[in-house]
């Protein structure tokens, strides 16, 4: 297969979003972030809009959506950085678990919460289709747990949000137990967030395992699996 040209649609990409930048609106988008990103300030609604003409990438092989998702996170707005995300998703599909390293390469680049919860959920888009195939697939999470980098810990973690009965319920509170001693904020909160996603679906299993091991998690844990719970 011939590999198809990057620069096309980059440029197309570059010349439906800078128009509809907004100063004003970038600064409080700046701020949300914490200063961290540049944005162009174009909120995700009109960004998608804009983006509806993008040629169709349903043919591209994975290489090829991985090598432009790489060119948009080089770009210093965050709003490329988005849009690489929004692709990923929308292709996911075309993606394998043979991608998830670079997927985690990813999640370290300019990490933060925003990219790397959308890459999470493609990940776990993978990661169940591909289990059909491959029990033992959730093996490459069991790995992440012990990685230096936290977001590729909150990752392993949110790999699971949405699967409800697929849900490897023993897996989802083996996590759970094993980063809970942790005190960054964002892997507490994301422990929270699995439990109250699974609670959905099991009330009873979350319920009893915060009784459990009530003792072991943090209060911001506890409050975010049990919002949902009477």
């Amino acid at each position: 297969m011939t590999t198809p040209p990057l620069a096309a649609p980059l440029a197309q990409i570059e010349a439906a979003l800078r128009p509809l930048a907004d100063a004003q609106q970038a600064v409080p988008m700046r701020a949300y972030m914490l200063n961290q990103f540049a944005f162009l300030g174009i909120r995700a609604t009109a960004r998608r809009q804009a983006l509806r003409g993008l040629p169709k990438l349903s043919a591209w092989a994975a290489p090829d959506l991985l090598a432009l998702a790489d060119k948009l996170w080089d770009l210093p707005e965050r709003e490329f950085q988005y849009v690489a995300v929004d692709l990923l998703a929308k292709f996911h599909r075309q993606l394998s678990p043979d991608n998830l390293a670079h997927l985690l390469q990813l999640v370290q680049r300019k990490p933060w919460w925003d990219t790397v919860d959308g890459l999470a959920g493609v990940v776990g888009d993978i990661l169940l289709r591909a289990r059909l195939d491959q029990p033992e697939v959730q093996r490459a999470m069991d790995a992440c747990l012990g990685h230096p980098s936290l977001w590729v810990r909150r990752v392993a973690m949110l790999h699971q949000l949405g699967w409800k009965a697929h849900t490897d319920e023993a897996r989802l509170l083996h996590y759970a137990l094993a980063l809970a001693p942790e005190t960054e904020f964002f892997i507490r909160k994301a422990i929270g967030w699995a439990l109250r996603d699974h609670a959905r679906t099991r009330p009873e299993a979350v319920r009893a395992f915060l009784a459990q091991h009530a003792q072991s998690l943090s209060g911001l844990t506890r409050r975010e699996a049990g919002k949902h719970l009477d």
